[in-house]
């Protein structure tokens, strides 16, 4: 798939609807720039987003995919399926953001006992130390695996310890 292509396409649709990227970015609910990178090519449209342009410009979205018209229609059964793969591709974004979440709120948490424990002054005995620790621990950790978990790098981690096992997926 040829991203330029794709782009020019995509303004090329827009204009023939005599649409600014603003309007067609209203129209998404993205922003103007987005639109401007679609159309540059630099970056491409969400495949929900995809599905949404092809039915606002009554076009397949094999034609957008491809940055090119072509005679035949999109059938209903491609367009589900594509609907599926969508929901899907949402569906794990939404788990990122709840485990993000949860990364960020036990952060929270841990920083705001650490502090606790700083501000009244308790005196030094094992419980505080180990508490302290542990909050102090807990924070840095959770920052760790939220940052894994969001570069990706868990997941890379994940494959490589199954191919080093053997497990399949």
């Amino acid at each position: 798939m040829d991203q330029l292509k794709v782009g020019s396409f995509i303004k090329e649709l827009r204009k023939e609807k005599n649409l600014t990227q603003e309007q067609m970015a209203v129209a998404f609910n993205v922003s103007r720039r987005t639109v401007s990178r679609w159309e540059t090519g630099s970056n491409m449209p969400d495949l929900d987003i995809l599905i949404e342009i092809s039915d606002f410009f009554e076009v397949d979205l094999r034609e957008i995919l491809d940055g090119e018209r072509k005679s035949e229609k999109m059938n209903e059964e491609m367009k589900e399926t594509v609907m599926k793969v969508a929901e899907y591709s949402n569906a794990e974004k939404q788990r990122l953001a709840k485990v993000t979440l949860a990364f960020f709120i036990l952060g929270i948490i841990s920083i705001a006992i650490n502090q606790g424990l700083r501000f009244f002054d308790l005196p030094q005995t094992f419980w505080v130390g180990f508490i302290d620790g542990v909050t102090g621990g807990l924070t840095l950790g959770a920052m760790l695996f939220g940052i894994l978990y969001i570069s990706g790098a868990m997941t890379k981690i994940k494959e490589f310890k199954m191919r080093m096992s053997g497990e399949k997926k």
